[in-house]
């Protein structure tokens, strides 16, 4: 994918799996760069997400049962932060399967929210482990206070 972002940093975090049948990841400066209509080529599920915060940190969770780690991007670009990934059907050599009922998406998935405050995006760190996805995102520190003069004409 090669796409134009009027040269602003994208980060991603792609997930390294070890013998623990976890994975996680740090953010680092990506290579793909982001178009402004990457969303209008394509249809995909979309993940459910809780997003919490404590003082320091944003937190995104999600659970994505049937993904791998290797299939799963999550990038952060200013404060949109995306997150990609496929669940395969777990059904093989069945073509003909009748749903009386679906509420799981198979598939390519995706799912971008706006962060709810500034945040470090450099900083972000993603788990993924027993098929929930847990990113925590450092806020942006406070400023203290600004003093205001008052001018009165």
């Amino acid at each position: 994918m090669n796409y134009n972002n009027n040269n602003q940093d994208v980060f991603e975090m792609i997930l390294d799996t070890d013998r623990s049948n976890s994975a996680s990841a740090s953010a680092s400066p990506s290579k793909i760069t982001v178009s402004e209509d990457w969303h209008a080529d394509h249809v995909e599920g979309q993940l459910a997400l809780d997003v919490a915060e404590t003082e320091d940190n944003i937190y995104v969770i999600s659970t994505m049962a049937g993904a791998t780690a290797e299939k799963i991007e999550v990038f952060i670009h200013n404060d949109l932060l995306t997150i990609r990934g496929n669940r395969n059907f777990p059904v093989t050599g069945e073509e003909n399967m009748n749903f009386f009922h679906q509420e799981c998406f198979w598939g390519n998935f995706s799912r971008t929210i706006v962060m709810p405050t500034d945040i470090k995006g450099d900083l972000a760190r993603a788990e993924y482990k027993n098929g929930v996805l847990k990113i925590v995102v450092p806020k942006q520190s406070k400023g203290g206070r600004i003093p205001i003069s008052i001018i009165e004409d």
